[in-house]
């Protein structure tokens, strides 16, 4: 653990339902249950690189909201900052895809005890306390006014106390439409320091798109994300923007490499072929998690950008939303060691 402090994660915890395999829902006679969310996921990453992960939340003071309480600390994430309350637990299906068929998530999170709470739910005061970092996704403002208060409250204080704060655009069109995303992003954006987001997000949220690429036909154009970072940049007065780069050539192989913006200057990582695919769901967070890994250790741009690119490549290898690497691991990858030969 560095000893600049931890990381305080704000989001929605969830119950994740499966059909085994590649099979569809509408096939499925049985599902494989684990817990997530975005900000958890992050936060297992960083766990899994040394660091103190602190997770706020809210769960129903159930026999379910204690199993997911359970289950994240099985892999080391700290629960002290999850509240309970509310009636249920948010709830969400995967079907992964296979080939030409796309991966699935159907939501079901209307009224859950996250989307229900509000500032009065989190002592900010004593979260906060000795954090180094906060990090949120957009998934959890779409959610609800309520969360958004509470949200705003966490970033006043963080702001006060020079406390580093990181968002992950992270845009969900199941949960909200992109003028609702941008008028609320766009409140919270003053308040971010390292902004992250996919190959769409800037698009969906902000209006700001890349030239050039086209996302559905997995065609991007590198120099046009710089773009895209350096409008955000000048928009919100960010101190980093952070993308993925992923060119999907079907769901079961994409061409995956990161990019960092900082001070004027763009940082693009080495590109991985990815094939076949095991798990892309959770690759963002763990590029997430692992970025923010590279800047509280201090790391140079090109190296920190590497070493996220990496763990998120080795992110699709991995089944659940977890990413259950080491450091090791990851900096291998980056050195060129990418042959998958058994170690021994």
């Amino acid at each position: 653990m560095t000893a600049s402090g931890h990381v305080v994660l704000f989001g929605e915890l969830m119950l994740g339902l499966r059909p085994p395999g590649v099979e569809r829902l509408t096939q499925a006679a049985s599902f494989e249950v684990r817990f997530s969310g975005g900000e958890a996921n992050a936060g297992v990453s960083l766990v899994n690189y040394g660091h103190r992960a602190v997770v706020v939340s809210r769960v129903p003071a159930s026999p379910l909201g204690e199993a997911c309480v359970g289950y994240l600390r099985r892999f080391g994430l700290d629960t002290s900052g999850v509240a309970h309350g509310g009636e249920r637990l948010g709830t969400y299906y995967v079907e992964t895809g296979a080939a030409q068929r796309a991966s699935t998530v159907v939501y079901d999170r209307l009224g859950s005890a996250f989307a229900t709470s509000s500032a009065s739910d989190y002592d900010w005061a004593t979260l906060l306390d000795g954090a180094a970092w906060l990090h949120f996704t957009g998934t959890a403002p779409a959610v609800g006014d309520g969360v958004v208060q509470a949200l705003l409250a966490g970033l006043q204080l963080a702001r006060e106390r020079g406390i580093t704060v990181s968002c992950d655009l992270n845009y969900r069109a199941k949960l909200w439409s992109p003028s609702r995303a941008e008028e609320v992003m766009s409140r919270l954006a003053p308040f971010v320091d390292v902004l992250i987001g996919n190959e769409e997000d800037a698009e969906k949220v902000f209006g700001i798109k890349a030239a050039g690429s086209d996302v559905a036909a997995g065609r991007l154009v590198n120099d046009s994300y710089v773009a895209v970072a350096r409008q955000l940049v000048d928009r919100f007065g960010f101190r980093r923007v952070a993308t993925t780069l992923r060119e999907s050539v079907s769901a079961s192989h994409n061409r995956w490499a990161g990019l960092l913006y900082e001070e004027g200057q763009a940082y693009l990582s080495q590109q991985y072929e990815i094939a076949p695919i095991i798990d892309r769901i959770g690759a963002g967070d763990s590029f997430s998690g692992a970025l923010v890994h590279g800047l509280i250790e201090g790391w140079a741009a090109q190296d920190t950008i590497e070493f996220a690119a990496a763990a998120s490549c080795l992110k699709h290898s991995v089944l659940g939303d977890f990413n259950l690497v080491s450091t090791a691991e990851v900096e291998a990858l980056v050195a060129g060691d990418a042959s998958g030969r058994v170690r021994r």
